[in-house]
C-alpha cells in the first residue's frame, strides 16, 4: 500500500479492517483531523484511517438520513404485509422484494417531494434489464 493511502470501511460490519494488525505495524498514530487517524508505519509509510474503521457512512458522514431510512422501513413494512397476505402460497425460502412494492415506494417518495415517476420507454427497459451496456 502506498504511503498516504486512505482506508475506510464501507461494509456492513466492523471487521473489514484489521485495526489490531495495523496498530502492530505502526510506530504511532495521531489524529490528523476529526475522524481521521494517521498511522505511522514502522517502515515510514503513513496510512489514514477514517472513522476509527467503523462504517464510514455512519461514523464520518450523515449516516442513514431519514430521507433514506423512511424508504427502507416502508419497504420492510410492505414486504412483511405481503408475506402475511401470501403466506399460504409461499414456500419457506428467501424472496426478493416484489417489484410492485419497490415501484410503489419510489412513486410515493417522489410524489412527497413534488415529483412524479416517469414511465420507461421499451428501449430504457431493455437497457436496464441488460448487462451488455453501461457500468
Amino acid at each position: 500500500m502506498k504511503s498516504g493511502a486512505v482506508v475506510c470501511n464501507s461494509g456492513h460490519f466492523n471487521v473489514e479492517i484489521d485495526i489490531p494488525a495495523l496498530e502492530k505495524l505502526s510506530s504511532g498514530k495521531r489524529e490528523a483531523r476529526p475522524l481521521v487517524e494517521e498511522y505511522q508505519l514502522k517502515d515510514g509509510r503513513k496510512v489514514y484511517l477514517l472513522g476509527e474503521g467503523r462504517l464510514v457512512n455512519l461514523a464520518s458522514a450523515e449516516g442513514h438520513p431519514a430521507a433514506v431510512m423512511d424508504m427502507s422501513f416502508a419497504n420492510q413494512a410492505l414486504s412483511a404485509e405481503y408475506l402475511v397476505q401470501h403466506a399460504k402460497e409461499l414456500k419457506r425460502e428467501v424472496y426478493v422484494v416484489p417489484e410492485h412494492i419497490d415501484r410503489e415506494i419510489a412513486r410515493l417518495k417522489l410524489e412527497s417531494m413534488g415529483h412524479r415517476l416517469d414511465k420507461l420507454t421499451p428501449e430504457q427497459e431493455r437497457y436496464l434489464a441488460s448487462w451488455q451496456e453501461g457500468t
